[in-house]
C-alpha cells in the first residue's frame, strides 16, 4: 500500500512519516523542503502549485494520501502572508483534491483555529459555525469549503482539526518552541493576553494516531484532533520551568486580535468513529520537546515550508 504525506518535512508530516513507515508503508513524501531520507520513504520535492506531473501521478495512484501541507502562522503580518496562505492553504489544498480519485481516502489538515475560539467555556462542536479571527482562520475556512464540495460529490474525505498540537519538532514559532528558547537564554518568557488563557494542549503522537484511525474507518467530513482538557498558560510555563529544571519569568503582553482567549475540543465524534481518546501528560510532552531540540533551542530537525498545521 502507497501513502502520500503532503507537508512530509513538517511537524506533523514528519512524525506521522515516521508512524507510518514503522508500520511498514510505503510512503512518498512530499514537501518543498526535502524530508530526511528513510528506508521506504520516496521524496518528491516539490510545490504543490507548481503542476509538477510527477506530484500528479503519485496523488492520482496513492491507496491514501494524508494532505498535511500548509501555510502556518496565526501571528504572521509579513506583507505577503496573505498571498502565501491562498497559495499554500487554498490553492495548494484545490491541486491535491483535482489530482486525488473520489475514492480514494484523503485525510486534509485545517484547524481548530476555523472556531475562533470557545464560547463561554463550551467545547468546540463540528457542527459549530466557523468564526475566524484573521487572515490565517480564513484561509483554513476557504480550503474546507473545497473539501465540502468534493464530499457533496460522494468523495471519501476527512477533514481533521488539530487543536494546539505540542511535542518533538514542533514549529519554531509556536508557544513551547518560543518559551523553551527564552528560557535557555534566561530571558522572561512571552504570554500574550492573561497567563489564565487556555488551551487544549494535543500530543504530537496522539493526533498522528488520530489521523491513522480516522483513515482507516474512512471517515468522512470534519472531525476534532484535541483532548478536551484545557491547560492555562501559567501551567504551560510551569511545563517548561519543570522540563528545563530551571526557575522561568514571563512578561504579560497585549494579545492580537486573532489570539483567542480559550480553545477546547469536543471530540465526541473522534471517539464514537475510532474508539481513540487522546490524553496529554502536560509535562511529559514539553519534557520530550526539550530532549529534542539542540541547545539552542532549534527543532532537531528540519521544517517544511509547506508541511506545517498549528
Amino acid at each position: 500500500m502507497t501513502a502520500i504525506v503532503t507537508g512530509a518535512a513538517g511537524f506533523i508530516g514528519r512524525a506521522l512519516t515516521r508512524e507510518l513507515l514503522r508500520r511498514g508503508e510505503h510512503v512518498i513524501g512530499i514537501d518543498r523542503v526535502s524530508p530526511a531520507a528513510a528506508p521506504g520513504l520516496t521524496v518528491l520535492t516539490a510545490d504543490l502549485t507548481s503542476g509538477d506531473p510527477m506530484v500528479r501521478l503519485a496523488l492520482e495512484s496513492a491507496d491514501v494520501v494524508y494532505h498535511l501541507a500548509g501555510c502556518p502562522g496565526v501571528r504572521d503580518r509579513a506583507a505577503d502572508a496573505e498571498g502565501r496562505r491562498h497559495r499554500d492553504n487554498v490553492l495548494a489544498t484545490a491541486a491535491v483534491l483535482d489530482a486525488v480519485p473520489l475514492h480514494v481516502p484523503l485525510v486534509v489538515a485545517s484547524s481548530s483555529a476555523v472556531y475562533g475560539g470557545a464560547v463561554d467555556g463550551r467545547a468546540c462542536r463540528e457542527d459549530d459555525p466557523p468564526r475566524p479571527r484573521g487572515g490565517y482562520a480564513r484561509s483554513k475556512v476557504a480550503m474546507e469549503r473545497l473539501c465540502a464540495a468534493r464530499l457533496a460529490e460522494g468523495g471519501a474525505l476527512t477533514i481533521v482539526r488539530p487543536f494546539t498540537v505540542a511535542g518533538e519538532g514542533q514549529r519554531p514559532d509556536m508557544a513551547f518552541s518560543l518559551w523553551i528558547e527564552a528560557a535557555r537564554e534566561g530571558r522572561p518568557l512571552r504570554l500574550l493576553g492573561s497567563p489564565d488563557r487556555t488551551r487544549d494542549i494535543t500530543d504530537v503522537r496522539d493526533a498522528v494516531h488520530a489521523i491513522l484511525a480516522l483513515a482507516d474507518v474512512r471517515a468522512q467530513g470534519v472531525v476534532n484532533v484535541g483532548t478536551g482538557t484545557g491547560h492555562t498558560l501559567r501551567r504551560m510555563v510551569e511545563a517548561v520551568a519543570a522540563a528545563l529544571g530551571t526557575p522561568v519569568s514571563y512578561t504579560v503582553e497585549p494579545a492580537g486580535p486573532a489570539e483567542v482567549r480559550h480553545s477546547l475540543a469536543d471530540i465526541s465524534r473522534l471517539v464514537e468513529l475510532t474508539g481513540f481518546v487522546p490524553r496529554t501528560d502536560l509535562f511529559d510532552v514539553v519534557a520530550r520537546q526539550v530532549r529534542a531540540t539542540v541547545p539552542d533551542g532549534s527543532p532537531d530537525g528540519r521544517l517544511g515550508a509547506t508541511g506545517a498545521v498549528p
